[in-house]
C-alpha cells in the first residue's frame, strides 16, 4: 500500500482528490457473518427451539442468512482513502456515514486482531484524534486489513511530515530512528507476573456485591435454615445464627477464589506475550494471547509517566504503569499502558527507561508537614468519632448498647488511624530539573512525573479548613493525561515557590510578601 507524505496547502487537497476509495480485504466476508453470528446466538438458538416446537426449523436459519447479506452488504459499503491532507471513511448499510480526519489531529493509531483476524491474516486498525467520541459517534476503525499491510500504515500515519519509506538517494532507518538504538526491548511480561493479577480494589467491589444480592434477597437466611445445616445444632435459633456465620465465611472464601481464579485467566489473556520496545522516537506496546493488541506512543508527546500503587497490589509489591502521552486520555481509558500489574522494580525500571532520568525512582520525595499530618487523621477518624458520639448518647438517655457496636467503634477507629497513617506515608513531591513528581493516596496509590514543559498552567487552592490549617492544593494542568495532576495540602508558603521552581517566573508575581 502507498501512502503519501502528510501535506496541506490547496495542491494536497486537489491531489487527494484525484486518489481512489479502496475496499477493505475480501476476507472480511467471513469476519463480520461469524462475529454477528456469534453476538446473536443466544437469540438464534431460542428462535429455533421455538421453530422446533411449532415444527418450522427454517427460523434460525433465516437468521443465519440474513446476517451473512448484512456481513456481505458492510464490505460493499466501507471503502476508505488516506490522502496527504486527510483519512476517510465511508460506511453504512441502512445509513451512509461519511468520518474525514485530518492527518495532523492524529493522536493514536491501534492495532487489534482476534482469533478469527489472526487465523485469516487480518487486523483491525483503529485511528484516533485524543477526542472521546460522544455517544452516536463513529469510531475511525478499518476491519478488517491485510496484517501485512498494517505496520507500515501505522507508521505513515504517525510519521508526520517525515519521509518513512526508503528512496533513491535516502536511507529510511536514519530517519525513524536515531543511531544505535533500533528497536530496544525495555519491558517484557513474564508469566510469573499473574501472581499479582488478584491483587485488585475491582475483585473485592465485585466479592462484596454479590454478597450483598445474597443478603438482599434473603438467600443467606433460607440457607442458613435449611434441614441440612439445621441437623447438627441443638435449635433453629442457634442452627439460624451459626450457620448464617459459616455460610458467610464459606461464601466469601469461595468468591474470593473465583474472582482469583477469573481474575489470573483475564490477566493472561489480556496481556500474554506483553513487550515494550523503544526506538527512541516512538514507544511500542505489544500485548495479548487470543486478541493480541499493539500500541504506538509518539515520545514527541510524552509528558511523563504515573505509577499505580493501590493498596493491595502495594503490598504484594507489585505495580503498573502508564505513560502521560498529549491526546491520549487517562480519564477515557484510552491507550496509554506500558505495563499492567508487574513486580514493582520492573514498574520502576522501566519508567526511568522511559523518561531517560534514574534519578525518577529513587528521589526522595518531600514531606508537606504536621499540618497536612493532622488533616489526614482528622479526616480518617471522623467516622469513628462520630459514631462514638451516637453510642455515647444513647448510654446518656439510658439506652443499652451492646458490645458489638463498641467494637465497631474500635474497629473504625483502628482503620481510620491506620488509612490516615498510610496516606501521609505516601504524601509527597519533588522538583527535579525539567520535571514535577507528586505522589498520594492509600487505598489508590499514584506516583505522577510530569515534564514541566507540558504544564500550561497552575491554580493554587485553599479552602475554608485549608485556610484555618495554613495549607493550599496546587494543581499543574496540561493537556496530557487526565488534564490535571495535584500537589495535596502543601504550606501555603511553599506553594507558590513550588509554581517558581518547576516554571520559572510563573509564582513569581502572586508570592506574597514575607
Amino acid at each position: 500500500m502507498s501512502v503519501p507524505l502528510e501535506q496541506s496547502g490547496d495542491a494536497a487537497l486537489a491531489a487527494e482528490e484525484e486518489q481512489p476509495w479502496l475496499r477493505l480485504d475480501k476476507r472480511m466476508l467471513l469476519v463480520h457473518p461469524v462475529n454477528e453470528v456469534l453476538k446473536l446466538l443466544p437469540v438464534i438458538a431460542v428462535s429455533w427451539i421455538v421453530g422446533s416446537r411449532n415444527g418450522n426449523h427454517y427460523w434460525g436459519l433465516v437468521a443465519v442468512a440474513v446476517l451473512v447479506v448484512y456481513g456481505v452488504l458492510r464490505w460493499f459499503t466501507t471503502t476508505y482513502r488516506i490522502g496527504p491532507v486527510h483519512v476517510q471513511l465511508r460506511h453504512g448499510v441502512f445509513e451512509k456515514k461519511v468520518l474525514s480526519m485530518p492527518r495532523t489531529r492524529i493522536r493514536s493509531v491501534d492495532v487489534e486482531a482476534g482469533v478469527l483476524h489472526r487465523l485469516l491474516g487480518l487486523a483491525v486498525l483503529r485511528i484516533g484524534t485524543g477526542r472521546q467520541a460522544q455517544r452516536g459517534e463513529s469510531r475511525f476503525e478499518l476491519n478488517a486489513l491485510d496484517a501485512t499491510l498494517v505496520p507500515d500504515l501505522r507508521a505513515a500515519l504517525l510519521a508526520g511530515h517525515r519521509e518513512l519509506r526508503p528512496e533513491a538517494g535516502t536511507d529510511a532507518a536514519s530517519d525513524t530512528a536515531p543511531p544505535g538504538r533500533p528497536g530496544v526491548e525495555i519491558g517484557h511480561w513474564s508469566p510469573s507476573w499473574v501472581r499479582y493479577a488478584p491483587f485488585s480494589v475491582t475483585g473485592l467491589i465485585a466479592i462484596g456485591a454479590l454478597v450483598g444480592i445474597v443478603f438482599q434477597y434473603g438467600l443467606a437466611d433460607r440457607i442458613a435454615r435449611s434441614p441440612a445445616l439445621a441437623d447438627g445444632f441443638d435449635s433453629a435459633e442457634q442452627a439460624g445464627a451459626l450457620g448464617l456465620a459459616v455460610l458467610g465465611l464459606a461464601g466469601l472464601v469461595i468468591l474470593f477464589v473465583a474472582a482469583s481464579v477469573l481474575a489470573c485467566g483475564r490477566y493472561l489473556v489480556v496481556y500474554g506475550r506483553m513487550s515494550v520496545t523503544d526506538n527512541g522516537r516512538t514507544l511500542h506496546v505489544s500485548h495479548g494471547l487470543l486478541r493480541t493488541r499493539q500500541t504506538t506512543l509518539d515520545r514527541a508527546r510524552l509528558r511523563g509517566t504515573t505509577l499505580k500503587e493501590p493498596l493491595l497490589l502495594r503490598v504484594a509489591g507489585g505495580a503498573s504503569l502508564d505513560a502521560i502521552m498529549t491526546g491520549v486520555s487517562a480519564e477515557h481509558r484510552e491507550s496509554s499502558l506500558l505495563l499492567p500489574q508487574s513486580p514493582r522494580a520492573d514498574a520502576t525500571r522501566v519508567m526511568a527507561t522511559v523518561l531517560g532520568d534514574d534519578q525518577q525512582a529513587d528521589v526522595a520525595l518531600l514531606p508537606h508537614g504536621p499540618a497536612a499530618h493532622r488533616r489526614r487523621y482528622t479526616r480518617a477518624l471522623w467516622p469513628a468519632a462520630l459514631a462514638a458520639l451516637i453510642a455515647a448518647g444513647f448510654v446518656v438517655a439510658g439506652r443499652h448498647v451492646p458490645w458489638p457496636a463498641w467494637a465497631g467503634v474500635v474497629v473504625l477507629a483502628l482503620a481510620g488511624a491506620g488509612l490516615a497513617w498510610d496516606r501521609y506515608r505516601g504524601l509527597g513531591h519533588a522538583v527535579l530539573p525539567g520535571w514535577l513528581i507528586t505522589r498520594s493516596g492509600s487505598l489508590d496509590r499514584r506516583r505522577d512525573s510530569i515534564e514541566a514543559a507540558g504544564i500550561i498552567g497552575w491554580t493554587v487552592r485553599q479552602t475554608f479548613f485549608q485556610r484555618r490549617a495554613g495549607v493550599a492544593t496546587v494543581i499543574a494542568a496540561t493537556p496530557a493525561g487526565t488534564g490535571k495532576y495535584v500537589v495535596h495540602d502543601l504550606p501555603v508558603e511553599q506553594a507558590w515557590a513550588l509554581v517558581d521552581a518547576v516554571t520559572p517566573g510563573a509564582g513569581g508575581i502572586w508570592r506574597r510578601p514575607s
